[in-house]
């Protein structure tokens, strides 16, 4: 058995070196002889047998091979897509939403802890208040506290728990600011009295300018001073508890626009202001006196009856951006942010095309931030480097306020 199996193998050698050598003889010598090579020289056969094995030798095996994923660029979406393309974007405007994001936990603790019991909170309820307060979701509020050492302060209590609250700085602060609102309170009253004449009823929820009152420098318990000027405006009650304010009388004086003021000084600036399409105009059925009005402002005047205007029209439109110029014209800073616009929508008939029908008047308005969270400001109202022309009392405050909680220690303070 052992005889015949070896027998059988040196068959399959000698069958095997026959094929091999066959083979090669068939080949001629300038398939495998390299002349340049020395070790071709010294053996012909073995670049044949590294090519002929290379052939067959990785052919059937299968490797992975790592591919390099490319990173895909994040999709724009109207939360992060800015307003204006980089080549019109003006940054003195774009720093200004910058800085109200950043100053957002100043603001809304200074007006929560303002009408807290001797303007303080315990830490642990103030971290489950990150809306009110205006930290980021699921951060400490202490980490917010610490950027603003000037204003606010944390304290053992005696009960052992932390609470935070105002500095001796900001306390003396807030009296100066009291002061302001004080003072400035005749003007706040002609600016609410200029937004019911602007509303289409004359009337507007106490709620909505409650909650817009910083836009317009209104003090916190303007509520209740209402009743100090009933020959303006009155509360009323409806069924379901909402309060409205209504107005009282009409004043023709308060009842021109500041677009109509600019006119009279300057009337070429504030026709180039604005811009319409003039095909629409003659599709229009005007009678002469109106479309004479037309032709001379550029824009319809806020305190006019728009109850027979339709919807669409092109008076309509100028109707729509001659409010919102008048509504910005009336605020402190001369801007305001979709969140404002939008809380007096009903109010003043606007559409849900305000921000496509601001962004076809480049001259007037400059939209920045978001697509999603936008701020309009009165181009007019500020210089070239940004700076409003005219500073209301509180803006005054408000930036010597926002000087006060960049800075680390009072030695700073100039």
């Amino acid at each position: 058995m052992a005889s015949r199996f070896v027998t059988r193998k040196s068959k399959l050698c000698s069958l095997q070196k026959t094929l091999t050598f066959s083979s090669l003889s068939a080949i001629p010598s300038s398939k495998f002889i390299n002349p340049n090579t020395a070790n071709s020289l010294q053996d012909p056969i073995k670049p044949y047998f590294l090519s002929f094995c290379s052939s067959f030798t990785t052919s059937f095996i299968s490797t992975k091979t790592t591919k390099k994923k490319k990173k895909r660029k994040k999709k724009e979406n109207s939360k992060t897509e800015l307003v204006q393309h980089e080549s019109t974007r003006f940054q003195h405007f774009e720093k200004i939403v910058q800085r109200d994001a950043f100053f957002r936990f100043l603001i809304r603790s200074k007006e929560f802890l303002s009408k807290q019991p001797e303007h303080v909170l315990r830490l642990d309820d103030a971290g489950k208040l990150h809306r009110e307060l205006g930290f980021p979701c699921g951060r400490k509020v202490s980490r917010s506290i610490e950027q603003h050492p000037l204003i606010f302060q944390t304290y053992r209590h005696t009960d052992n728990k932390m609470w935070f609250g105002f500095t001796d700085l900001m306390e003396d602060l807030l009296e100066e600011e009291k002061s302001i609102m004080d003072q400035m309170e005749e003007d706040r009253v002609t600016k609410v009295r200029k937004l019911l004449m602007m509303s289409a009823k004359k009337r507007i929820p106490l709620s909505k300018i409650y909650h817009c009152r910083l836009l317009f420098g209104i003090p916190e318990n303007f509520r209740d001073r209402v009743s100090k000027y009933q020959d303006y405006f009155r509360i009323v009650v409806e069924n379901d508890g909402k309060r409205i304010l209504e107005l009282v009388n009409w004043d023709p004086a308060l009842a021109v626009s500041a677009l109509e003021r600019d006119f009279i000084v300057d009337e070429d600036r504030v026709k180039k202001a604005f811009t319409f399409p003039s095909s629409h105009e003659k599709s229009l059925d005007f009678d002469e006196i109106d479309t004479r009005k037309l032709n001379t402002l550029p824009l319809v005047s806020p305190y006019s009856d728009c109850s027979e205007l339709k919807l669409w029209s092109l008076e309509a439109e100028k109707y729509r951006v001659g409010v919102l110029h008048e509504f910005l014209s009336l605020t402190l800073e001369k801007r305001a942010s979709i969140h404002h616009i939008v809380e007096f929508k009903e109010e003043f008939s606007l559409t849900k095309h305000t921000y496509q029908m601001l962004q076809k008047q480049p001259r007037a308005f400059y939209l920045a931030g978001t697509e999603m969270n936008w701020a309009v400001f009165l181009k007019d109202a500020y210089r070239q480097d940004g700076v409003l022309i005219e500073k209301d009392p509180q803006v005054l405050f408000n930036e010597k306020l926002y000087r006060y909680a960049e800075m680390k220690e009072m030695e700073s303070c100039v």
